[in-house]
């Protein structure tokens, strides 16, 4: 430890935790956008996972029971989000701010009973041999299950969009749908599934907060983590490994303010709390335009509902 501070070690330790929730958000909303549908429902998505893990761990004491259940909350908003943006061709920005509002109130109703409550969580588990390595054990090798997860989840899901038959399927509904549907692929199919695989993803993100992160139910505990995750969609460019460097980017300067706070830094703690949000408005403002969207590698068809009918 002489070598490398011990705060230096926490701190990245406290990185990881913290951009692991924006990391299973920022996979599954690649997953869906690759499709070529746009979703701004991050925030109710993680919201359902938070509490529909909670609560079936309160109940059941199963954390695997848990992760289902949230996953598929998830599932089902992103469903439904699927049948407006899909099927009824309704504007995404506006069923994406729905899912959220939606998310959002269902959380609250349904958390109410559960404020303060708390219930079986993860808990950290060294990896043999691995957490041994001098730093980098301690920083990526003494966590809970869903981080490792999180980790596997990043090369699994690159191998599959740019290395598999679905894959190949994914971007091409995302970049052409009319070619892709001349060529005889499903693009409602593929937009539904993947709509719907990415929001139980994204709410395994919420689950992290409620059964990892925290120690138990805090109303609306994604603290606008789900904003910050659409932002890091763009900055990622959609790509799998990147969205790892910057959901611990954004989870470091979580880290780093809360540890500065730790310390009695002589720094304001609602500055040091707004350094995330300043972060993800510079990242949207940076990527707002059509131009730069394309430039950065978004799907050509992202938010644009498709019709046969249209079909040219």
């Amino acid at each position: 430890m002489n070598d490398l501070p011990s705060f230096v070690i926490s701190t990245l330790q406290a990185t990881v935790r913290a951009g692991t929730p924006l990391l299973f958000a920022v996979l599954g909303t690649i997953f869906t956008e690759r499709s070529g549908v746009m979703n701004l429902g991050l925030e109710g998505l993680m919201l359902v996972g938070a509490i529909g893990g909670f609560m079936a761990s309160y109940n059941t004491s199963s954390l695997v029971v848990a992760i289902l259940v949230a996953m598929l909350a998830g599932a089902v908003l992103g469903f439904i989000h699927a049948f407006f943006t899909v099927t009824l061709k309704i504007n995404q920005i506006v069923s994406g701010l729905a899912i959220t509002m939606l998310g959002t109130g269902i959380s609250g109703l349904w958390g109410k009973d559960y404020i303060g409550v708390i219930a079986r969580r993860f808990e950290p588990v060294k990896i043999p041999l691995l957490s041994d390595i001098p730093y980098i054990g301690r920083i990526f090798f003494e966590h809970d299950l869903l981080v490792y997860i999180s980790f596997l989840l990043v090369p699994v899901m690159w191998f599959v969009i740019y290395k598999t038959r679905a894959g190949m399927t994914l971007r091409a509904v995302g970049e052409s749908p009319d070619a892709a549907d001349a060529k005889g692929i499903n693009v409602f199919a593929v937009r539904y599934l993947f709509t719907i695989l990415g929001a139980s993803i994204t709410a395994i993100g919420g689950a992290y907060l409620s059964l990892a992160y925290n120690s138990m139910w805090i109303e609306n505990m994604t603290a606008g983590r789900g904003w910050i995750a659409i932002a890091l969609v763009l900055f990622a460019t959609w790509d799998p490994f990147k969205s790892l460097i910057g959901a611990y980017l954004f989870g470091g300067i979580t880290a780093l303010g809360l540890r500065l706070q730790a310390i009695g830094a002589h720094i304001s703690p609602d500055f040091l709390k707004m350094l995330p949000y300043l972060l993800t408005i510079a990242v949207l403002f940076f990527t707002s335009t059509d131009t730069l969207k394309r430039k950065v590698g978004a799907p050509a068809s992202l938010g644009i509902p498709y019709s046969r009918e249209d079909r040219t």
